[in-house]
């Protein structure tokens, strides 16, 4: 198992020790709908034997995740003033720990980092340069290619269309897109012509057929990967992963490793999605420096990731098992409700105006 050199920002990722405090403040910005991981984080609090105060950030307080907080903050949509918008609460709110969870916040949040660092804040995020490489699908191909990690062959869609030779089918989507919005199989020149106009700085990349994987790589405070458990993705609702079961390659855990090592400066967990093809290759389709969606399947294997977040933000070295969590262990989704009497007055402007 190869580990990642030891960086300057791995050295201040060491995050900051509340050693002596039974208290540990939570938030999480654009909480949304992430219920299951708000339990998993409660229930982890309540194994160390801590209290766990639990805060919430959206544009609107009508989110289930804003009903499962202790504290539900109204923030505007994301964009420049957004770090900002959360060092406020940070500020007000005394918060110890802070977790984002969508793609669009990332690059923010890394760049104001030292911010929340000097606040007393540990923001469980990777480094600037890490966000902007898997933000980036170019700048990811061009990691994963210099580290010598398998990966569809990449280019804009500019330099696509004035290719001499084509192989269809290619996949095409935005250089910077996010749940499988705006992604398309592409089938001829035609195709990649009329549908590649419309897709936002859209970028065309090798189809690979084969088993689809997504990999949470635990690398905690100071980047260092310990742990990676493989999901594999049976069924998917609307980009975000309804059916998945756990699968124990070291093949496809070996992976994930090489990748957070390749990237050097990764925090928190880390989610890898990865193409098995029918002849055994294992091809690195994407990363995103964030949990993921599909991450509770994870952490009810064993694979216990917030347990292990608050022991080290305690200043504790948690006990790590990276081949620990049970396998053949699958996760089925469906909706459920959220039911508020008295909510006309969580509706902000937007919601009335519906």
């Amino acid at each position: 198992m190869s580990h990642p050199r030891k960086t300057k920002n791995h050295r201040r990722a060491a995050g900051k020790h509340v050693a002596g405090r039974r208290t540990v403040r939570v938030l999480f910005s654009c909480v949304g709908r992430r219920v299951e991981l708000i339990r998993a984080f409660r229930n982890a609090g309540a194994a160390l034997g801590i209290t766990l105060e639990v805060h919430g950030a959206d544009t609107s307080r009508m989110t289930p995740g804003g009903q499962h907080v202790d504290k539900c903050h109204t923030i505007a949509p994301i964009n420049r003033h957004h770090a900002s918008r959360l060092l406020a609460i940070v500020k007000r709110e005394k918060i110890d720990l802070l977790v984002p969870l969508i793609d669009s916040e990332l690059q923010w949040i890394a760049d104001a980092e030292p911010r929340f660092r000097e606040a007393g804040c540990t923001a469980l995020i990777s480094s600037p340069e890490v966000v902007g490489a898997c933000r980036d699908k170019l700048a990811t191909f061009a990691a994963l290619s210099a580290a010598k990690i398998d990966t569809p062959k990449t280019s804009s869609w500019d330099e696509a269309l004035v290719r001499q030779r084509h192989r269809f089918p290619y996949f095409l989507k935005p250089r910077a897109g996010s749940a499988a919005m705006g992604n398309y199989r592409i089938n001829s020149l035609d195709e990649l012509k009329v549908i590649g106009a419309r897709v936002p700085e859209a970028i065309v990349q090798e189809f690979v057929t084969g088993v689809e994987h997504t990999l949470d790589v635990y690398t905690g405070l100071n980047g260092v990967p310990r742990c990676v458990v493989p999901r594999r993705r049976i069924e998917v609702r609307a980009g975000e992963v309804s059916k998945a079961l756990i699968v124990k390659d070291p093949g496809i855990m070996d992976i994930g490793i090489r990748v957070a090592s390749a990237l050097g400066d990764c925090r928190g967990v880390i989610t890898v999605q990865c193409i098995v093809t029918p002849r055994g290759r294992i091809r690195v389709i994407e990363i995103n420096p964030r949990f993921g969606g599909g991450v509770p399947l994870s952490i009810h294997a064993g694979a216990d990731f917030p347990k292990w977040i608050l022991s080290e933000q305690l200043g504790k070295k948690p006990r790590i098992n990276p081949t620990g969590f049970r396998a053949d262990v699958a996760m089925l989704r469906f909706d459920d409700s959220v039911f508020l009497p008295h909510a006309s007055r969580l509706l902000d402007e937007k919601d009335r105006r519906r």
